[in-house]
């Protein structure tokens, strides 16, 4: 049966790959959004569904887009931290289903069983709460927030194989719920946490809750283009962009763009940390003493996106699913920086790429959007779309 899934997965990769070199990887014609708009003081997952020619979700009974192999291939990635490594996963909502979903991912990846977390098992294990740490009661199902959570819970774990899974589900996706969840995330320890959505830019910090030194508070940085949201515009998190991912023969890195959905820019009101202000092209951003949009960035185009498998139905579909946005890259780099067992070095984890920039690959072209300076531009060096640059190994983090 892994043969079969393999060979499907193939073909599935195979047709991305034309996509992508046929100059449209960067359309969004065959995606939609998973989670309906934000209003006021919420959140929008950025999660983006691949769709069939009548836009509806695209489910299949075997995987179509990126696994294990292509990611720690592509970015040159190993599959164990340290021990006693942690990764939360802050989102909206119940996902009934996340555990048996990750069950049957491990299971059709050949990756080694994942116990849940026990009085006895309490390393290496998944575990799920609510946004105030407790077992029960869970939030209400929300079918849109349960396909996120699938893609971040099943991204963080193929990334890092031997971390602990804790997801923690706020109440609702109000910023007052999800800031109480990711409060309660670095309580229960996590080393890094995943927070795949956003909304308008804010001036407000929601408390504080997503400044936790020596953790490493990875953000998406939206899937709306050159613009940008909070909480990724707080200068205390990792604001994590989007490229286009290439693969080369045997899953090597082929190459890297801009993904046009990537968010970037300069925040309207939070100040640069000085390991921003001091890459040597920052005066090409014209962001002066502002933040800039993004840190680092992966993989997050949907035409180059990651097999998912969601139980729980969405838009009456079950099964398979292609997913991308900023979604899939900030659970990815949370892997990664649980991978390097390095986040409690720095006050602030989000400078260590931009001290070992040599160590990522540096995404050079693409776009998401008009203007006149780096921030909506790949560029050599620094730029605000994919930040410091995306994964090559686990050295830049």
């Amino acid at each position: 049966m892994r043969g079969l899934y393999s060979l499907l997965a193939l073909f599935g990769l195979v047709a991305v790959g034309l996509v992508s070199s046929a100059g449209a990887a960067n359309a969004l014609a065959n995606a939609r959004a998973v989670c309906p708009a934000a209003v006021l003081d919420t959140a929008r997952c950025h999660a983006l569904v691949v769709t069939d020619e009548h836009g509806n979700p695209n489910a299949t009974l075997a995987p179509t887009g990126y696994g294990p192999a292509e990611f720690h291939g592509a970015y040159n990635l190993g599959t164990s931290a340290p021990s006693g490594q942690t990764i939360a996963i802050v989102d909206a909502f119940d996902d009934p289903t996340a555990k048996a979903d990750l069950d049957t991912y491990n299971s059709t990846y050949g990756l080694p069983v994942f116990p849940s977390c026990s009085s006895t098992i309490t390393t290496s294990c998944f575990q799920k709460v609510n946004q105030n740490g407790a077992a029960n009661p869970l939030p209400r199902r929300d079918a849109g927030w349960a396909l996120e959570i699938a893609l971040d819970v099943e991204t963080a774990h193929q990334i890092c194989q031997n971390c602990k899974i804790l997801l923690v589900e706020a109440k609702t996706n109000s910023f007052a719920n999800l800031a109480t969840a990711v409060n309660t995330a670095a309580r229960m320890g996590a080393n890094a946490i995943s927070n795949s959505y956003g909304g308008s830019e804010s001036s407000s910090t929601n408390g504080g809750a997503y400044d936790h030194p020596g953790i490493a508070v990875t953000v998406s940085s939206g899937d709306n283009g050159y613009g940008v949201e909070s909480p990724a515009s707080y200068n205390t998190v990792v604001a994590v962009g989007g490229t286009t991912l290439n693969l080369g023969s045997g899953n090597t890195y082929a190459s890297e763009s801009v993904w046009n959905g990537s968010g970037s820019g300069c925040s309207t009101y939070f100040a640069a940390q000085v390991w921003q202000t001091s890459v040597s092209n920052w005066a090409a951003t014209a962001c002066g003493a502002k933040r800039g949009v993004a840190d680092v960035a992966a993989d997050a185009d949907p035409n180059t996106g990651a097999s998912v498998y969601d139980s729980t139905s969405y838009q009456g579909q079950a099964g398979w699913f292609r997913v991308g946005g900023t979604s899939l890259s900030a659970p990815l780099i949370a892997g990664v920086y649980a991978l390097a067992g390095n986040a409690s070095s720095a006050t602030y984890p989000a400078s260590i790429p931009y001290s070992n920039a040599a160590s990522l690959h540096d995404v050079t072209s693409g776009s998401n959007g008009t203007c006149a300076t780096i921030m909506c531009n790949g560029a050599t060096g620094y730029d605000g779309p994919t930040g410091a640059g995306t994964p090559n190994g686990t050295g830049g983090f």
